[in-house]
């Protein structure tokens, strides 16, 4: 059998309450604290947070690789543009040379052909000027003999050589000359 503990009297028990009401606005006190603490703990842990996806969001390659492609496109975008007018500018010109080169190459050849063809008649004439010279010999030969008398069969070309137009004796016109 167990014994009952005495009561305690009002005083005492007055001072026990008074010191567990005391212990307990301790406890309260130091739990707000601990709870503001936990508050500003959970408050730094949620934008350490934050700021940890907003760093991986901007290292991220993908993201990154994007932004910087989009930086590059809007940067070099004219100048790529200028360089492809300037490639197709390039092209055309470099078509038209060749129009003006060949066009130049087929002026030289028909140069060359007119020079060829020229050659080629100096030098049949060259090849034909020895028979031209012995015709002009054969022909000067026979104006020699053939050109007097053919002048002399006339009576203004027997004047013109020095000749007199006479009727012969047997009735036959003639040239005559006579020396003095």
């Amino acid at each position: 059998m167990t014994t009952a503990s005495p009561a305690l009297p009002d005083d005492e028990l007055r001072e026990t309450l008074d010191l567990l009401s005391t212990v307990m606005a301790s406890v309260s006190d130091r739990v707000d604290a601990q709870t503001e603490v936990l508050d500003r703990v959970n408050k730094t842990a949620t934008e350490a947070r934050q700021a940890a996806f907003a760093a991986k969001a901007q290292t991220d390659p993908k993201a990154y690789g994007a932004l910087v492609g989009e930086t590059i496109d809007g940067k070099i975008g004219d100048t790529l543009i200028r360089l492809a007018r300037f490639a197709v500018d390039l092209g055309q010109q470099t078509m038209a040379t060749e129009r003006v080169l060949k066009q130049a190459e087929e002026d030289k050849l028909a140069v060359l052909r007119q020079v060829r063809d020229r050659e080629n008649r100096a030098e049949r004439l060259k090849r034909a000027l020895p028979w031209f010279g012995l015709g002009a010999l054969v022909l000067a030969l026979a104006m020699t003999v053939a050109l007097p008398r053919f002048l002399a069969s006339n009576s203004s070309t027997c004047a013109v050589i020095g000749g007199i137009w006479r009727t012969t004796t047997t009735g036959v016109d003639a040239c005559v000359f006579y020396v003095e």
